[in-house]
């Protein structure tokens, strides 16, 4: 489809940050890919992988050459983006798919590549004999200006628009759009949604602190369960200070904050250190002064 398309029509120049965002995508593509492969190996021994895990990428990285630039010329991150590799070494400005030597030099560059380094770091990591370790200082050389020509030529990329990486540049392939550009019919509901709710979610960010939620939730807790909804018996507990206001139960050290009613020393001293203004939810009183209650209430008066 590409080929017949190419000869048909002109190519288009891609612009940079389209380059740029195809990229990204493929690396974002090879991430997914490989945590949902080791994702199967979860059940197993723990670093099964480990000693293969070179080759296992490198395996994985060869099918997803085989199925995006070897039959499209074009990865998934630029297939996506509407791009696809052109062979930039033909004179013709009609679109040429890549050739066969450059879609296999591109695969020993990039996925044999990678898979060199990682391997030569296994291998000679540990090594201490004097040739190994200048074979380590060679690689380590070659890789650091490698990664010095790929920033002049991300420079020249930036400058010129054309090869975003170094091995588009030594093959001679360039990205170009598979179809005309046309104009696009933006819709702008989805956009407007997206802003409504954004900044409906700042609104809760910036109001939610505001609201003393301990408080509202004991205030409405006195109006569900008032006390004349209580039977005979928690009314008496109530009256006579055997029942926590906060909590419902038997008060555990029992204290008072200025008025009749009695309180946990852990429930009134935890909502006190979280609101200075907390009122009691049965009467309303402000918290005058945290003191324990004088009176001893034993727990055997309670099956009295």
């Amino acid at each position: 489809m590409a080929s017949i398309f190419g000869n048909e029509k002109s190519v288009n120049p891609v612009l940079r940050i389209s380059q740029l965002d195809a990229l990204e995508l493929n690396k974002a593509l090879e991430q997914l890919v490989w945590s949902q492969f080791t994702s199967c190996f979860h059940g197993f021994k723990p670093g099964i992988l480990a000693h293969i895990e070179p080759e296992v990428k490198a395996f994985l990285w060869l099918l997803l050459w085989r199925f995006t630039i070897y039959s499209k010329n074009a990865t998934v991150g630029q297939a996506i983006l509407n791009i696809q590799y052109k062979n930039n070494l033909s004179q013709t400005e009609k679109y040429q798919p890549l050739s066969k030597h450059q879609k296999l030099w591109y695969l020993i560059f990039t996925i044999g590549g990678k898979w060199l380094e990682e391997r030569c770091y296994d291998l000679f990591s540990n090594r201490q004999l004097q040739s190994f370790c200048k074979i380590k200082h060679c690689i380590n050389f070659g890789s650091g200006l490698l990664k010095l020509c790929g920033l002049v030529n991300f420079l020249i990329f930036l400058q010129k628009g054309t090869f975003a990486t170094l091995t588009e540049r030594i093959l001679g392939i360039r990205s170009v759009f598979c179809k005309p550009q046309s104009i696009r019919q933006v819709g702008f509901e989805y956009m407007n949604r997206e802003l409504l709710w954004h900044g409906f979610a700042e609104f809760l960010i910036y109001l939610l602190p505001l609201i003393n939620v301990q408080k509202l939730k004991l205030k409405i807790s006195s109006w569900c369960l008032p006390i004349a909804n209580l039977s005979n018996t928690e009314k008496a507990l109530a009256t006579h200070c055997k029942v926590c206001s906060l909590c419902g139960e038997w008060p555990t050290m029992p204290h008072t904050i200025g008025c009749s009613h009695v309180f946990c020393y852990y429930c009134i001293k935890t909502i006190y250190l979280s609101d200075m203004y907390f009122t009691c939810p049965e009467c309303g009183s402000e918290v005058h002064s945290l003191q324990p209650l004088k009176c001893k209430i034993e727990m055997s008066e309670l099956n009295v």
